[in-house]
């Protein structure tokens, strides 16, 4: 079974699918490999007007990375390796000419709130939850969640998300500016389809002209400002804290 399925929708939408719904959409390396793939083709393609990231099931958009894999990395040295892997698809996503969407299908936590985050724009089912909850397992946001974070909301709320390390519901985190659309369950897939459709009305060329304005600020900086919050994450992941931490829940 494919790990990601990358599916042309027509009218110049591209949707990716994570495709591991027993594992609630973890992330390992081969699903790393397969969107970094996806991007270098959808980034070359000029007639792509929209970019979907979504979750295969009715539980989870993702639940970041494949703790049952990654838990095997336990030295500074393994654990960036493999964060800064990640963190560098997610910035080459942020830089995706076409304007991107996460359609969230289901619970976003941890990394999978990170990839989110790398999206223009998230719609989510009124049912899900989301939240950075690395703290609760003794680290920060891994893959360049907290700098992408920083440039999507004011400063006091995307703060608020990171320190509280706690879920909210897709109605709170709307409140917040972290959700861009509200979905009813009934109709999630229609609705959201429709939203998008309306967002990319110009042609693709104009679509990606007013992208380069944003992306032409992140080229300045962001990408070390990721390598720096990258580090810091793997400092803390070979801490006892974390891994006792990660024992626990995979244990409980």
């Amino acid at each position: 079974m494919k790990k990601v399925i990358v599916s042309n929708k027509g009218e110049g939408i591209v949707e990716i699918k994570l495709n591991r719904p027993e594992i609630r959409n973890a992330i390992d390396l081969e699903v790393m490999d397969k969107l970094s793939k996806a991007i270098k083709e959808i980034k070359a393609d000029r007639t792509i007007k929209g970019v979907i990231i979504t979750g295969e099931g009715e539980r989870a958009f993702c639940s970041g990375g494949d703790l049952s894999v990654f838990h095997q990395l336990t030295t500074q040295e393994a654990a960036y390796e493999m964060l800064s892997k990640m963190g560098n698809i997610l910035y080459e996503w942020m830089l995706l000419p076409q304007p991107t969407f996460a359609l969230l299908n289901g619970t976003a936590v941890g990394g999978g709130c990170e990839i989110a985050t790398a999206c223009d724009f998230r719609i989510a089912k009124e049912s899900i939850s989301v939240g950075f909850i690395q703290g609760t397992l003794a680290i920060t946001t891994g893959w360049g969640g907290a700098s992408m974070l920083y440039e999507k909301l004011p400063y006091d709320k995307a703060l608020t998300m990171l320190l509280s390390a706690k879920k909210y519901t897709a109605e709170e985190a709307y409140q917040l500016g972290f959700i861009s659309k509200l979905v009813s369950e009934k109709n999630f897939y229609n609705e959201g389809y429709q939203f998008i459709k309306e967002t990319i009305q110009c042609n693709a060329e104009v679509l990606r002209a007013y992208k380069q304005i944003k992306i032409s600020e992140w080229e300045n900086g962001l990408k070390e400002k990721m390598k720096k919050e990258i580090l810091r994450c793997s400092v803390l992941w070979e801490k006892e804290e974390h891994i006792n931490a990660v024992n626990h829940f995979l244990n409980s």
